[in-house]
């Protein structure tokens, strides 16, 4: 942290403190003393808390699109490493989140270009099914339940998921709901036979 300009100390910051308690629950104050600066620094390079909340939209947009390009780029999530992961996503997924549920546009529209991104891999991947825009809207937003659900999902662990085992035991709890069929392709055929 010591590394970092004050500047992105304070962005930094902000984006725990928002993804922690929103935007209403965290004030420039907060911001500040978790920051390791003074209020008067926090406006100085920010303005205001809307105009930090919008520069914290856009850095955590594009990181999160970096990390899933990174993720993403051999087409091979075998090799998704959790707790490498959470030191840098967690509290940006989380931040991600609660922008969204405070109707942030920039964190909706990562989400939209999530869905379409999760559309391009099944196409890539050979998978078909039946609404290919719903089934990439279903996956983005169960990925995304998980922190909406963090106390209750935490509870139901009897971990808190967003320590690093709590975030790796979920996180491949996740990768096994993606890779394990819940039916096989009979039972998948006689479902859609009885559709028609």
């Amino acid at each position: 942290m010591d590394d970092l300009t004050a500047r992105a100390r304070i962005r930094d910051a902000a984006i725990r403190l928002f993804g922690e308690r929103g935007i209403e629950g965290a004030s420039i104050r907060d911001i500040a003393a978790e920051a390791g600066v003074s209020s008067g620094l926090v406006r100085h390079h920010f303005g205001s808390k809307e105009s930090l909340r919008e520069a914290c939209d856009r850095y955590a947009k594009e990181r999160m699109l970096q990390i899933g390009a990174e993720l993403t780029k051999d087409h091979d999530l075998t090799g998704l490493d959790p707790l490498a992961m959470h030191p840098v996503a967690f509290p940006l997924q989380l931040y991600l989140v609660r922008s969204m549920m405070d109707g942030s546009e920039t964190a909706t529209a990562l989400f939209l270009e999530g869905v379409d991104a999760v559309e391009e891999w099944t196409t890539s991947f050979g998978i078909n099914p039946k609404d290919r825009r719903g089934y990439a809207a279903a996956l983005a937003a169960i990925k995304l339940s998980v922190f909406v659900f963090r106390d209750q999902v935490s509870k139901a662990l009897g971990e808190d998921i967003t320590t690093l085992e709590g975030y790796n035991r979920i996180g491949q709890a996740l990768m096994e709901v993606f890779t394990i069929p819940l039916l096989t392709q009979e039972q998948i055929d006689n479902m859609r036979k009885q559709e028609k």
